[in-house]
């Protein structure tokens, strides 16, 4: 059988008899062994022809190709399992089924390892807000179907190596404890070694993929985690994502900008006074605008150590100074107010505190000091407030440092990661990257301080995406000059970069 025989056996049956009578035995192009104690350093990109059902395509062949030729050589295929069944409980469809085998091939072909992943599976998908029902994580029917998929695919493949092909069992489980995460994995685990003792698995990481499961590592499987550390880079004006108020304009690296939540007595480990330096040489109109409250909270704004503006926050159900308010699952309710809160500073203020006294936590969306309005940098949960010099240009922190860097994200997103390595367990960068607002030359410096970190730590990535608004091929942005490739646009820059890494 030639290459091009190869190539276009589209029937499963067909496609299963070419492993079999290549055999596997031997390393294709070269590509390095992968266990579940060490994963190689791969390098890659997420390829989303089956990514949503809505939008079901044959994987390409010139990805594959093109991706070799620059030296890449990993795959993951984030997938929807509606491409396949249209329920849970229904029977596979056989032609994308071959469209799957049909990677798998070109990956073999290519020297491409093939990572495929539920990035909707029965009972979960990060994408829906409400879930789904019934729940992957605690109801047995779910779990049982969740199984089911992966064993099909167990037994499809179980001719195909490690080196060649791996599971990543279902992508990004959210706001869950490793306990409860390891134990709804267990079923389909188990259901993969039934049918393939040897199948290389991964599973990401808690809390969205950026947390490590030690739950899992008696399991004997691999870890994915994320690279899109911090937001304001990665997802800048990214519509899907939630943000109050102007997007502040990305730099790399960021220093201390003004964090957006408040916090009371109910969370003792963050609460801390927000505090301005200010010459005010006669009386200043301020404002507060106030976004989301979390349970009661009583805001207390300081001038000189006098307070100027009390007000008690007290979401409930019905209809109230806010927005909108909902029941929250801790039983309290939780209200998004967007309202703006005034008072007057006295001539001759010079320190403004604000703080949350009792209470659990809200969030601003902007300041205003007469004609000078402030609008929050920073919107990670957990950041303690601090000092800032407020002049007619805005606020600066009065200690002047870096809020994320390259040092920062190597404490925050590879040391926890590197102390799971160090118990046995492979990682890998499964999604990372930069949506296309976010300004060129910032992505570039951004991903150089993740490349190098992720190279000194040993772990393989995976770029979302290839071709697409993360990706080095047609991503729209605005302030580059692309080259043109094969009917592409290719972004050079990052290109060569990736390459280096």
């Amino acid at each position: 059988m030639n290459r091009r025989q190869f190539l276009q056996a589209s029937a499963a049956a067909a496609v299963l008899a070419t492993f079999a009578e290549h055999g596997y035995g031997g390393a294709p192009r070269a590509l390095p062994e992968a266990t579940p104690a060490k994963l190689p350093r791969w390098r890659g990109f997420n390829l989303l022809e089956k990514f949503q059902s809505a939008s079901n395509q044959p994987f390409v062949e010139t990805d594959f190709e093109w991706m070799a030729e620059w030296g890449f050589n990993f795959v993951r295929l984030p997938m929807d399992f509606r491409c396949w069944a249209q329920t849970p409980e229904a029977e596979f469809h056989e032609q994308t089924m071959k469209e799957i085998d049909q990677a798998v091939a070109w990956g073999k072909e290519y020297g491409v390892h093939v990572c495929l992943n539920f990035h909707r599976g029965p009972g979960y998908c990060v994408n829906l807000r409400d879930g789904e029902q019934p729940t992957l994580w605690t109801e047995a029917s779910a779990q049982a179907q969740f199984a089911r998929h992966w064993s099909v695919f167990a037994a499809r493949y179980k001719s195909v190596p490690s080196r060649q092909l791996s599971f990543n069992l279902i992508n990004e489980p959210g706001d869950i404890t490793g306990a409860v995460y390891a134990a709804a994995m267990k079923p389909a685990i188990e259901a993969i070694r039934a049918a393939d003792p040897h199948r290389l698995i991964i599973a990401d990481g808690i809390r969205w993929g950026t947390q490590p499961v030690p739950e899992l590592v008696s399991s004997g499987i691999a870890q994915s985690t994320r690279g899109y550390e911090p937001m304001l880079i990665s997802h800048y004006e990214a519509s899907w994502i939630f943000h109050e108020g102007p997007w502040p304009v990305p730099v790399w690296p960021i220093p201390v900008q003004l964090n957006n939540h408040l916090y009371g007595d109910a969370k003792p480990e963050f609460k801390s006074a927000l505090v301005f330096q200010i010459e005010c040489l006669q009386a200043t109109p301020f404002s507060i605008r106030v976004g989301h409250v979390s349970a009661p909270a009583e805001l207390i704004v300081k001038a000189d150590g006098a307070i100027v503006l009390q007000k008690q926050f007290q979401p409930g159900p019905g209809a109230g100074e806010w927005k909108k308010s909902e029941r929250s699952k801790w039983g309290g309710f939780n209200a998004d107010y967007d309202r703006d809160y005034a008072a007057t500073l006295p001539a001759g203020t010079r320190e403004v505190q604000i703080t949350v006294l009792q209470g659990d936590w809200l969030t601003f969306a902007e300041f205003r000091f007469g004609e000078t309005i402030i609008v929050p940098g920073n919107y990670d949960w957990g950041v303690k407030q601090e000092t800032f010099i407020v002049d007619a240009h805005g606020a600066r922190p009065a200690n002047p440092r870096y809020l994320h860097s390259k040092e920062t994200l190597q404490k925050k997103m590879i040391e926890p990661w590197q102390a799971l390595a160090a118990q046995g367990v492979g990682v890998v960068v499964g999604e990372w990257g930069a949506f296309n607002h976010t300004p060129h030359a910032v992505v570039l410096a951004w991903m150089r301080d993740c490349l190098a970190n992720w190279r000194a730590a040993g772990f393989g990535w995976a770029l979302w995406n290839f071709r697409g608004p993360f990706g080095l091929l047609d991503s729209n942005r605005k302030d580059i000059t692309y080259e043109a490739f094969k009917n592409h646009k290719l972004d050079r820059q990052m290109l060569e970069l990736l390459r280096q890494s």
